[in-house]
């Protein structure tokens, strides 16, 4: 039995071409790009080639990118920078957010708060998608940030951020995205659409884990984290990693020139796994398909069926997926994103189901082959 990865959401395997791209900088070329003798200099001209070129991906100057950890740190950075920023200049301003945010943002909105913050939430649709009456009532108070993800990781709901970024720089707010499961799988250009700050992750994409990039437009103000050096034009102090930047840029410029073909095959792999599972299974429903979704994600509730007995039956199976939500008493706390879409309900399974460039069409046609029988043994031995 083939094994079947449906968890590119998670992450993704590393593409061949990012491995090579790395393995010098993983050997022979390991100088610190902070030295000035020969081998730092060669490590710092691989930095910012790799710098260059993931700005060049995202549409931005390679002075307004900033390597980081990876989409975690980068969201922190932007949303604990800007507001540190704005209460350091006396001007400290609701933090406002989605309620349907990745917990990064949460987080550090949650540590905003705690910090003599003022936090606001925006209500979102059944959909998932933010009321942009929300999002005015919200600008009135002159924020100090406001963040609304690209592309929803667990559902899929694409945001309107191009109207929500042009009211935030109309009203003189800065406006924050994580891109990191959007970037690669849609269009995501700084150059396009009003946005500030902006967050993407090299493992989404093919790249290394370990790395990601806070996009800060030229003049906006954000505190660093952390202290130390003066790496990363002083937002990110540290030795840079040289090998991970250079995978970051070679995955970054691999998912934007595919971006728009493969988008298209995993949108059409997605419609015929979510037709397929639909009709197979009973009481199947799709959260967040009624509006714009990423091209690579699913995410289905089925009723009457435990979310770790699931779960494992489809590992048994082969099939890995990972958890939305569960809502059984007493045992899983139900998903943020469905309780904010109106959606959780008890005695049900939420499951996402991501595709990526490994997956085929023998895989989508083994999983609507394989899941339902999955739902039905679970169900069985609970006696439903």
């Amino acid at each position: 039995m083939q094994p079947i990865y449906l968890d590119h959401a998670a992450t993704t395997p590393l593409r061949p071409e990012v491995r090579e791209a790395m393995e010098p900088y993983l050997g022979e070329r390991f100088g610190n790009p902070s030295s000035v003798h020969r081998w730092g200099r060669e490590a710092r001209v691989a930095l910012e080639d790799a710098r260059d070129r993931v700005a060049a991906a995202l549409g931005a100057s390679r002075r307004e990118v900033v390597f980081t950890g990876g989409g975690t740190e980068a969201d922190n950075l932007a949303v604990l920078g800007r507001w540190r920023a704005a209460r350091r200049a006396g001007s400290p301003g609701p933090v406002v957010c989605s309620a349907v945010e990745h917990k990064a943002v949460l987080g550090a909105v949650r540590e905003a708060g705690r910090e003599g913050a003022e936090v606001v939430y925006l209500a979102v649709d059944e959909e998932g998608r933010v009321l942009l009456d929300a999002v005015d009532e919200a600008l009135a108070a002159r924020p100090s940030v406001v963040s609304v993800m690209w592309g929803n990781n667990e559902v899929g709901t694409l945001q309107p951020v191009a109207e929500i970024g042009a009211r935030c720089r109309s009203a003189g707010v800065v406006f924050h995205s994580d891109a990191v499961q959007a970037f690669g799988k849609v269009r995501v250009r700084v150059d396009e659409v009003a946005v500030d700050l902006l967050t993407i992750s090299a493992h989404k994409v093919g790249g290394p884990k370990g790395i990601g990039a806070l996009y800060v437009r030229s003049g906006v103000e954000v505190v660093p984290l952390t202290h130390g050096g003066g790496q990363e034009w002083g937002l990110r102090p540290g030795t840079e990693n040289v090998a991970a930047a250079v995978g970051f840029a070679v995955a970054a410029e691999l998912a934007v020139r595919e971006q728009e073909a493969e988008a298209a095959r995993l949108a059409a792999l997605r419609d015929r796994l979510e037709q397929g599972l639909k009709e197979r299974v009973p009481g199947l429903v799709v959260n967040g398909g009624g509006a714009p979704r990423l091209p690579h994600l699913l995410d289905v509730s089925v009723p009457d069926v435990d979310q770790e007995a699931i779960l494992v039956a489809l590992d048994l199976e082969g099939i890995a997926v990972s958890s939305g939500s569960a809502c059984q008493s007493g045992t899983v706390e139900p998903s943020h994103v469905l309780v904010a879409m109106g959606r959780a309900r008890e005695n049900e399974a939420s499951l996402r189901l991501s595709l990526g460039r490994t997956t085929t069409e023998e895989d989508v046609a083994q999983v609507i082959e394989r899941f339902p029988a999955s739902v039905a043994r679970v169900r069985e031995l609970a006696g439903l």
